[in-house]
């Protein structure tokens, strides 16, 4: 029997109720191609697919009641921490040309510019320039011997060949006075102008107890000297550069900038430090408007560092 014959043998058994098979049973042949519907396959019961099936769906709710659990003590929890300061939600920001995750509902915040504290009234008071020296002159009307003035007086000197005048002091207002032979008299010392007068009068009437004819003409204030703080430091280098017309600055010299201001005609000292000296008035007002004038043009040269 040839080959061929033992195929068609072998097909019909396969055709024949001998040859057929339960459902569910498998069918292996070595003819059989690879992936056929009759590729055999394992055999399970119906009662394992139910009982696996039952506990992957139990496995299933437990891993569920978990983690509802678990977010319920994470909500618990972060509702418990105390907030350190008010916090805002973040925000995604979108990407241009798309929507944004979640409504941002930070709006943007203007920048806030902080007050400038009011400056007490002690500091306001400080700011004012303080006289500290007047120089005044007055005419006695009369020659005068100053050997003998020097002899009669208690409070006077007179060295003539260091300076030819006398000398006179006294101590309420604490003052100096200069008496030439001519009859001129110059007053400094005092803080404030009717000091200068009461002053200036004392002397003359020295003079007159002396046995002198003495009068009290021409009274006139010649300089007034007044200073005051900044409270800040002054970068003079910059200052210097920037008002050469004015101002000269030689640290080799003299520590301290001299400012030459035309209205009101007078000199200012100005220091690093923020110490500011005024002189050359003849009038309180003119010491207190170029202090004004000043102060502006100094801000504007506060040192920072």
């Amino acid at each position: 029997m040839d080959q061929n014959d033992s195929l068609s043998l072998f097909d019909q058994y396969l055709a024949s109720p001998q040859g057929a098979m339960s459902p569910g049973t498998p069918v292996f042949s070595p003819m059989m191609h690879y992936g056929t519907g009759l590729t055999p396959q394992p055999v399970q019961s119906t009662d394992s697919l139910s009982t696996l099936e039952e506990e992957q769906q139990q496995a299933t709710v437990a891993t569920g009641q978990l983690s509802k659990t678990s977010q319920q003590a994470t909500q618990e929890a972060s509702d418990q921490t105390p907030q350190l300061f008010d916090s805002q939600p973040l925000t995604t920001a979108p990407v241009l040309g798309t929507t944004p995750l979640y409504p941002s509902p930070m709006t943007p915040m203007t920048p806030v510019t902080p007050m400038t504290p009011a400056m007490p009234a002690s500091e306001i008071a400080e700011l004012v320039p303080q006289l500290h020296n007047i120089v005044c002159t007055v005419n006695l009307g009369c020659k005068l011997d100053l050997k003998s003035i020097a002899l009669l007086a208690r409070n006077a000197e007179y060295n003539p060949k260091r300076f030819a005048a006398v000398i006179m002091r006294i101590r309420e207002p604490r003052t100096t006075a200069l008496l030439f032979s001519s009859g001129k008299m110059v007053c400094t010392g005092s803080k404030s102008e009717e000091q200068a007068r009461l002053a200036s009068r004392k002397y003359a009437r020295i003079i007159q107890k002396l046995g002198f004819p003495a009068k009290f003409l021409d009274f006139k204030i010649q300089n007034m000297v007044g200073s005051c703080d900044v409270k800040f430091p002054i970068r003079l280098e910059a200052l210097v550069l920037s008002h050469q017309q004015f101002a000269s600055y030689e640290p080799e010299l003299f520590p301290g900038l001299v400012y030459r201001m035309i209205k009101p005609r007078l000199v200012l000292l100005i220091f690093v430090s923020g110490k500011v000296v005024l002189t050359g008035a003849k009038v309180r007002s003119e010491i207190y408007e170029a202090f004004n004038n000043i102060y502006s043009i100094l801000k504007g040269f506060r040192r920072t560092s």
